[in-house]
């Protein structure tokens, strides 16, 4: 199949291309076909997030969203800071990038669906359950579009009886939008050297709870923020507690993947967190309803590498527009689509196979402004906790975030110490009400795989997780997974790696933190994975 633009991943910034090309379109009276594909069972089926958001970008894309039903019904109303340690609360004051008068409580999975219906009613073609699995070059190495994977294929990757091919689905122009860490964003990156005057890029692991709680301790739009226990000084991460409406909270914890112990658990700490005496009694008596998992973008304005090559760009958290001290990068993600959009359009028109307005035009936007004021927070905490929090607060306060200099960043996965040199931590074991276990986790999260496919958690040498991982590190896998995909087991005496691939939610976690770079996540087949309600 043929199109002008295809477009990879029906997130906020893939489904605001996909809009934003097609207003221009109509505008324009020029016929511009988009398509977008969709790993996902259905739009949002794979979308996590906090989620606050801001409504600037939304607001420009579709001015009239309110009167469109647009699913922001939960206005913030209160937004609390505390720093926790093991058994108090100290209420500190909120930084400016946290305050969130005129933003929103949301659901983005709802969002989304809510976007995916703008976009086809707008005439973008949006194809759930397919997955892109590889990008598709010409002769020159030009991107030409991307082929979906095949359907029915064995765990031997030979065909069996429901097997059917994947499609060539080629474009002038391919928008990479898989969000944080897509498996064929990496290549591209890889491919053209696109990284190569910009730091690595650093992420976050993000590990959300939905609960329905007790009406009496349900406040829709409060907006509460930690930062310390259960983490220690070194360790850089927080959490969030969002009330939504219909008596929901998200409760989300969030461990940079810069961590240094293997034995710590992200999964595990957001157990822990919620034990503690201020946080507790809003989930207890409550139910949990959903779990979910997801990489972030911690990397920010100097992580951002060179976002256009010949037939295509990278757009939303691909490229990585996250505003880290503002805990939010759907509104910047949106925008960046939008720019993109424009200057392909512009391209198309001119017949040129790089869209190369596109990078100057995001310099002249407020998210490149934006993005820049804050770009030395969050590098500021790889000296500790209180540092970061003493520089933080210089930064914004007193230099107004226009400091002469840049901090930069060192990569995730290099920053594991052996476990010679480590602590052990005892985590508690689960009740059952309060604090779960990863298999009951992951139950909630409604995640499936069609079991008899080649596994999509690749090994470049099946021998390092022995050798290397759990030699020297104790096997962090098996912690840093929040789904309990990888587990070390005994046969005939000897431990092997177990890959648990049904299990996954597509967090990327492994790709990123694997310290020998090992684990290379592609893509299963499409409408696998999780099936988050209201995430």
């Amino acid at each position: 199949m043929e199109f002008d633009v295809v477009i990879v991943g029906a997130g906020p910034a893939g489904l605001a291309a996909a809009i934003r090309l097609r207003q221009l379109s109509a505008q324009h009276g020029r016929e511009v076909s988009v398509c977008v594909v969709e790993k996902g069972s259905e739009v949002g089926a794979h979308i996590l997030s906090g989620a606050v958001i801001e409504p600037r970008a939304l607001d420009e894309l579709i001015p009239d969203w309110k009167e469109k039903g647009a699913p922001l019904n939960t206005p913030a109303t209160e937004d609390r800071l505390l720093f926790l340690t093991a058994t108090s609360a100290i209420r500190l004051p909120t930084p400016p990038q946290m305050r969130n008068h005129g933003n929103y409580v949301v659901s983005l999975g709802n969002l989304c669906r809510w976007l995916a219906a703008q976009a086809e009613e707008a005439g973008a073609e949006v194809y759930p359950g397919f997955a892109a699995a590889e990008v598709l070059h010409g002769a020159d190495g030009t991107v030409q579009g991307i082929a979906t994977g095949d359907m029915g294929l064995g765990a031997d990757g030979q065909a069996t009886d429901n097997f059917q091919a994947g499609m060539e689905l080629r474009a002038k122009q391919t928008l990479f939008a898989e969000g944080c860490r897509g498996s064929l964003a990496k290549t591209v990156i890889e491919r053209f050297g696109l990284d190569a005057e910009s730091d690595p890029q650093t992420y976050g692991i993000g590990i959300k709870e939905l609960w329905e709680v007790d009406p009496a301790r349900h406040a829709p739009g409060r907006i509460v923020h930690t930062i310390g226990w259960p983490l220690d000084n070194e360790t850089y991460g927080g959490s969030f507690l969002y009330h939504l409406e219909g008596n929901q909270v998200a409760v989300g914890f969030i461990v940079g993947l810069d961590y240094r112990n293997p034995y710590l658990s992200p999964f595990d700490e957001l157990q822990r967190f919620k034990t503690h005496p201020a946080i507790r009694p809003t989930l207890e008596g409550g139910s949990r309803i959903a779990y979910g998992a997801r990489a972030l973008n911690e990397g920010g304005f100097q992580s951002i590498p060179r976002l256009t090559f010949p037939g295509g760009a990278l757009i939303g958290a691909s490229a990585g527009f996250m505003n880290v001290p503002k805990i939010k990068g759907s509104h910047t993600a949106m925008k960046s689509a939008m720019v993109a959009a424009e200057a392909v359009f512009e391209a198309l028109a001119n017949g040129e196979d790089e869209a190369r307005a596109y990078p100057q035009a995001l310099r002249e936007s407020w998210v490149w402004d934006e993005l820049r004021k804050v770009r030395n927070i969050r590098p500021s905490f790889h000296r500790g906790l209180f540092t970061g929090l003493v520089y933080s607060a210089l930064d914004t306060y007193l230099l107004g975030g226009r400091a002469p200099w840049t901090f930069h960043h060192r990569s995730d996965h290099a920053a594991l110490r052996p476990a010679g040199q480590s602590q052990l931590i005892d985590y508690p074991k689960p009740d059952g009400q309060l604090t779960f276990d990863k298999p009951s986790s992951v139950y909630v999260s409604n995640t499936n795989h069609e079991e008899n496919q080649p596994c999509h958690l690749t090994l470049a040498d099946p021998a390092t997780p022995l050798d290397v991982n759990l030699a020297l590190y104790d096997g962090p896998e098996q912690r840093f997974c929040p789904a309990g995909v990888y587990e070390f087991v005994e046969e005939g005496g000897t431990p092997r790696l177990q890959i648990n691939a049904q299990n996954c939610v597509h967090c990327k976690t492994c790709d990123i933190k694997d310290p020998t770079q090992n684990i290379n996540w592609v893509v299963p087949e499409g409408g696998g994975g999780p099936n988050y309600p209201n995430m």
